[in-house]
């Protein structure tokens, strides 16, 4: 079982809340302020970076390998 995390940067705008969050930092920012995932598979699952985002813009679902 994977993790897959969406990002939707017409939502983001480049706070840096998650990527401070993240434990395993794994989000960081571009150059236009928008984040983006540096490593999926490093994910834990955790959530934080969705639970503090203040614009909806990221989500982290367990994806069911086949």
């Amino acid at each position: 079982m994977g993790i897959e995390i969406t990002t939707l940067k017409e939502r983001c705008k480049g706070c840096n809340i998650c990527a401070a969050f993240c434990p395993k930092k794994i989000l960081a920012m571009d150059t236009l302020g928008k984040v983006y995932v540096t490593d999926e598979k490093a994910c834990i699952n955790c959530g934080q970076c969705e639970l503090r985002c203040p614009d909806y813009a990221i989500y982290v679902e367990k994806k069911v390998e086949k």
